[in-house]
C-alpha cells in the first residue's frame, strides 16, 4: 500500500498505541478522585503537562488538552471573542482557512461579531499590508493558519505576530495543525497568543490535541462542569489520550530533527516527475510546505482518478465529495483564482516521514497509465 493522504490523517505510531493501551489498563482512575488510583492518574497527568511544555518550550499552565483541531480552533476563536467582546467585536481571518475556522467565524457573525476575511495572492499567501490595513481599534482577534491543508502554502506567521504584539487587546491565533512537526514555528518568538495542534496529524490518535494559550490571555470556556484544566476545559481528562499525545509530539519532533530534508527530497522528486506529465498542472507554488503538493489534471474528474489509484492500492485525496453525485468545488483553489478546469480536477498528495522515493516512482508510473486509459475511454 502507498499512502499519500497524510494531511487527512496519519497512521498511528506503534509506540503511541502501546502507550495508550498501557495507560488505559494501569491508570484508569479519575484524576479528580482523592483515592490512590485518582492520585496516580493525576500524577501522570501533571507529568504529561511538564513533558509537553518542555517539548513546546512553553509553560505547563499554557496548555489546554482538547479532542483535536476542530475543538481547539473553536475554543481559541470563540473563547477570545466571548471573553473580550466588551473590548470590540471585530475579528479577522483569511479566505483559505480550514472549515473549523471559517465556520466558527461565520457562527460568530450570527452573534453580532463583524469578520473581515482577508484575501490571499495567487500563491495562497496573505500579505502583511492586508493585515495591517484591515486592523481597527476594535479588532480583538486575528486568526491565520500556519500551513494550508490543501495547497501547503506557508503564511508569514512571525511577521504577523510582530505586527500585532504591541496591540494589547488584539490576540493572534494560529491553526498549526498542518504545520506542526514539519515546519518549525517558535510560539514565543512569533508572538503567538493561541495555537492549535492535533494528535492524529502527527501519528498520534484521533480525539487528541491541545491549544497553547499564552499566559495572561483569557478564554471564555466552551464547556462548563467540574472545572478541570483550571476551569478552561471541564470534563474528565482523557489521560491515555493525553499521554499518547505527549509520546506522539516527542516522536514527530525527533523525526523532524533527524530527517529534516527527507520531505524536501520527496517533494522535489514528485514535482520533477509531475512536470514531465503533459496533462498535469501543479497548483502548489515552489518553496512551500514540503509535505503537500496539489495538482490538477484538467478534463479528468478527480474522483475517477482517485478511485483508479485506489484500485492499485494507492491512496490520495481530492477536493470533490466522492460519495456525492454533486461535486464540491474547493474554496481554497477558488480563493487563489485558479480557472474552473483546474479547481474541478484537483488532487492533493501529502507525505509523511515514512514515505519513500520508490513509492513516488510507483505512483507516477501508475498515474501515467491511468491518464492514458481515461483519455482513451473519452474518445
Amino acid at each position: 500500500m502507498i499512502y499519500f493522504d497524510n494531511s487527512a490523517t496519519t497512521e498511528p505510531n506503534s509506540d503511541v498505541l502501546e502507550t495508550f493501551l498501557e495507560v488505559s489498563r494501569r491508570y484508569y482512575g479519575n484524576a479528580s478522585s482523592a483515592h490512590k488510583l485518582g492520585l496516580e492518574a493525576e500524577h501522570l497527568l501533571r507529568k504529561s503537562y511538564q513533558h509537553i511544555s518542555q517539548l513546546l518550550a512553553v509553560k505547563p499552565t499554557e496548555i489546554i488538552f482538547t479532542s483535536g483541531g476542530t475543538e481547539g480552533n473553536n475554543l481559541a476563536i470563540k473563547g477570545i471573542a466571548l471573553a473580550y467582546q466588551n473590548r470590540g467585536k471585530h475579528l479577522m481571518t483569511t479566505t483559505i482557512e480550514h472549515p473549523s475556522v471559517i465556520n466558527t467565524f461565520q457562527a460568530l457573525e450570527e452573534l453580532g461579531f463583524e469578520v473581515t476575511y482577508l484575501p490571499v495572492d495567487q500563491s495562497g499567501v496573505v500579505s502583511i499590508d492586508a493585515v495591517k490595513q484591515a486592523l481597527r481599534e476594535d479588532t480583538i482577534l486575528v486568526s491565520v493558519m500556519h500551513v494550508n491543508n490543501e495547497l501547503g502554502t506557508i503564511q508569514p506567521i512571525e511577521a504577523i505576530g510582530q505586527l500585532l504584539k504591541n496591540r494589547k487587546y488584539t490576540f493572534f491565533h494560529v491553526d498549526n495543525v498542518q504545520g506542526f512537526g514539519k515546519i518549525g514555528l517558535d510560539l514565543k518568538q512569533s508572538a503567538i497568543d493561541l495555537a492549535t495542534i492535533s494528535g492524529h496529524k502527527i501519528h498520534g490518535l484521533k480525539g487528541t490535541g491541545l491549544v497553547y494559550q499564552r499566559e495572561g490571555v483569557r478564554l471564555f470556556p466552551l464547556l462548563h462542569g467540574g472545572g478541570q484544566q483550571d476551569n478552561r476545559h471541564s470534563g474528565t481528562e482523557n489521560l491515555a489520550g493525553i499521554v499518547s499525545l505527549s509520546k506522539a509530539i516527542r516522536l514527530i519532533l525527533e523525526q523532524n530533527s533527524a530527517r529534516s530534508k527527507h520531505l524536501q527530497l520527496l517533494n522535489r522528486r514528485m514535482r520533477d516527475e509531475l512536470t514531465q506529465i503533459d496533462e498535469v498542472i501543479i497548483n502548489t507554488p515552489e518553496n512551500q510546505a514540503p509535505h503537500i503538493i496539489n495538482f490538477s489534471i484538467p478534463g479528468l474528474k478527480p474522483e475517477i482518478v482517485l478511485h483508479a489509484l485506489e484500485e492499485r492500492n494507492i491512496y490520495v485525496s481530492t477536493q470533490s465529495a466522492c460519495s456525492s453525485k454533486k461535486a464540491s468545488e474547493s474554496s481554497v483553489l477558488r480563493a487563489i483564482h485558479l480557472p474552473p478546469n483546474q479547481r474541478n480536477s484537483a488532487i492533493r498528495i501529502s507525505f509523511s516521514y515514512h514515505n519513500t522515493i520508490d513509492e513516488i516512482d510507483v505512483f507516477i508510473r501508475e498515474l501515467q497509465r491511468i491518464i492514458k486509459e481515461l483519455k482513451q475511454d473519452m474518445r
